[in-house]
């Protein structure tokens, strides 16, 4: 049985990219405490065994975020089954192979781009108006540490942080009261996508699930006083 946090009382929560990594380790900490969880991946078998770990009423659905009619569709669905989400975590992306940015190929480029922005723009574009109507909600786009410094050999990826953290902040600032939209950096995690660059090096940091136990209260308590400001998981 979920534990119900009396400090939060139950949301509703969306999350893209959680059959993996932190989409996953959140998805399985806001359900414990007893909110509803909303999720996408693209991977049908991880799908799969997400809703068999998680049951009802948690939704979740093999999804493309790049395909925005296919977003579209995701969202209604889910708005029309629960409500406007009360947080909308965009978590979903990808990282470049480790290469100098004229190693890689535009095929490679735009991957990265279309994954990391523009399927955030897809989400937002259809979760965000029903939010705005609903009067209220919290909206976290994951940028990363890669999202205000750069490194070699990450430069499409660092690129697209950059973008989340300008496309959040403007989108702060469209908001109307009672909604806010909050870049947040969650920090050097040992993830399959921290060991494309790290290598063997990224053991060295800590797990999703044990990341989660600071993430999941630090992302339930984000309020308006937060809007537009760049965060850390601390």
């Amino acid at each position: 049985m979920p534990v119900h946090d009396t400090d939060n009382p139950q949301k509703t929560i969306v999350i893209t990219g959680a059959t993996r990594g932190l989409g996953r380790a959140l998805a399985e900490g806001f359900a414990a405490l007893g909110h509803t969880v909303a999720g996408c991946g693209r991977s049908e078998r991880a799908v799969t065994d997400l809703r068999q770990a998680l049951g009802e009423p948690h939704d979740f659905t093999v999804l493309d975020v790049t395909n925005d009619e296919a977003v579209k569709e995701w969202a209604e669905g889910l708005i029309n089954r629960y409500c406007a989400p009360d947080l909308l975590l965009n978590n979903a992306a990808v990282i470049n192979r480790s290469a100098a940015l004229w190693e890689l190929s535009a095929v490679e480029f735009d991957q990265i781009v279309d994954i990391n922005i523009k399927g955030v723009a897809n989400v937002l574009r259809w979760f965000v108006p029903a939010m705005v109507a609903r009067g209220r909600g919290v909206i976290v786009n994951f940028s990363s540490e890669w999202g205000r410094t750069t490194s070699p050999e990450v430069a499409p990826y660092c690129a697209t942080k950059w973008a989340i953290e300008g496309l959040t902040r403007a989108l702060a600032q469209e908001l109307p009261r009672g909604l806010a939209a909050i870049p947040v950096n969650p920090g050097i995690i040992n993830t399959d996508m921290l060991r494309t660059p790290f290598g063997n090096f990224a053991a060295r940091f800590p797990d999703p699930r044990k990341w989660a136990e600071k993430a999941v209260p630090f992302l339930l308590k984000l309020n308006l006083d937060d809007n537009g400001k760049p965060l850390d998981v601390t």
